[in-house]
């Protein structure tokens, strides 16, 4: 990881700016944030603003650091064009999955970055399977068994519905990465075939628990 490039300086700005704005001022925050009554009602832009709030500093804190460590590698393979591709499509199909799952609750809200965070973390892991993260910041661990644990992980708290954590938009940003990057850059189903079929595991598997009418 080099210096950050003007993009990533861009978005990471534009959430702290934003997400401020949010904190400070409860009527800009209840106009922009995910919520399922006025996006019915119309306001559809909720589906991408939301994804600039964040609840509180610490919830910032950790969906920028998370870009911070990752926006390079993908840019490295993908370009600017495609990095922003792969964000967008992460943060807009993240609520789209969220929208889905929760479209008769009226009262759902969310906020967040983290359906494109976690689209660009995907897309990095689909890009460079070779890369190793730090469990806890401390534990090595390959990426691509974080990437499916986590996705495990996140199809049992849809299940569960135990936290507030919106589990639909991180697994929604996760798959807007995966596809995302295919398609941008489909060398990968040939040089990390197998890359990708062990990421199409748990997708796979949420599909079957929707079908089955388990989830």
């Amino acid at each position: 990881m080099g210096d950050l490039s003007l993009v990533t300086i861009i978005i990471i700005a534009a959430n702290v700016i934003i997400s401020f704005k949010g904190f400070n001022d409860p009527g800009f925050f209840h106009k922009y944030k995910f919520n399922i009554a006025d996006i019915k009602s119309g306001k559809k832009y909720q589906i991408l603003t939301s994804g600039f709030l964040h609840v509180d500093q610490s919830h910032l804190f950790v969906n920028m650091l998370t870009l911070y460590f990752f926006a390079e590698s993908v840019m490295y393979y993908l370009g600017t064009t495609g990095f922003i591709v792969v964000y967008l499509v992460s943060l807009i199909l993240g609520n789209l999955l969220s929208l889905y799952f929760h479209k008769d609750e009226y009262h759902y809200t969310a906020v967040g970055a983290s359906g494109a965070v976690m689209g660009v973390l995907y897309s990095a892991i689909l890009l460079n399977p070779d890369m190793m993260l730090g469990l806890f910041f401390i534990i090595p661990i390959p990426a691509y068994l974080f990437g499916i644990g986590y996705l495990l992980y996140t199809i049992y708290g849809m299940k569960s519905r135990r936290d507030s954590i919106g589990h639909d938009a991180h697994f929604g940003g996760a798959v807007g990465g995966y596809l995302s990057t295919i398609i941008l850059a489909p060398y990968v189903l040939e040089a990390h075939l197998m890359m990708v079929i062990l990421l199409a595991v748990p997708i796979i598997i949420l599909f079957i628990l929707h079908r089955t009418g388990k989830l």
